[in-house]
């Protein structure tokens, strides 16, 4: 399949005759369908061209892996791939998280959006990083607010993931 490049979405158009873009999106969940195309996420546009799914062209030159991970680099989107690449291969069904502050949504094997609600919610920190006491109580408020667990993928200085499951106690 062919996608093009612009603007940091990877656009996968609609042919008549051609079911696969829309089997990607019912059968795998990739993207979301608008108009007479498929739009992906710069990360899961990543994801397929390193599976051979996809490939990717950018004014009409293919753009190779390298190209794609530093530019996800440059959008200090790196962390968040590995993350999205190591869930999705473990066969989850990963949404964008953006309106509950986090990175994304995770769904359990079997289930989908609009056949079952996610199950955690996953924010993405760098080994280094420094939290904030209240931030991350925070994090935990909005899951427990929307009936999630928080996931929390810690990423080392080798890109290594490990991987906390928090939860909301009362005392």
């Amino acid at each position: 399949m062919r996608g093009n490049l612009s603007n940091e979405i990877v656009s996968v158009k609609i042919e008549e005759g051609s079911k696969r873009p829309i089997a990607l999106h019912e059968k795998s969940n990739f993207g979301k369908i608008e108009a007479d195309s498929l739009n992906l996420s710069l990360i899961e546009a990543c994801y397929l061209l390193e599976k051979g799914r996809l490939n990717i062209y950018e004014d009409d030159i293919e753009c190779t892996i390298g190209y794609i991970i530093d530019l996800l680099k440059e959008q200090d989107n790196y962390a968040k791939y590995i993350v999205y690449r190591d869930l999705k291969d473990r066969g989850y069904v990963i949404k964008t998280g953006f309106k509950f502050g986090s990175e994304f949504r995770l769904y359990d094997r079997g289930r989908s959006p609009g056949h079952g609600h996610s199950d955690y919610l996953v924010k993405v920190i760098f080994e280094n990083y420094n939290i904030d006491a209240l931030d991350f109580a925070s994090y935990i408020r909005v899951s427990h607010g929307v009936n999630k667990k928080l996931l929390l993928a810690i990423v080392d200085d080798d890109f290594d993931i490990t991987y906390y499951n928090i939860e909301w106690t009362r005392p």
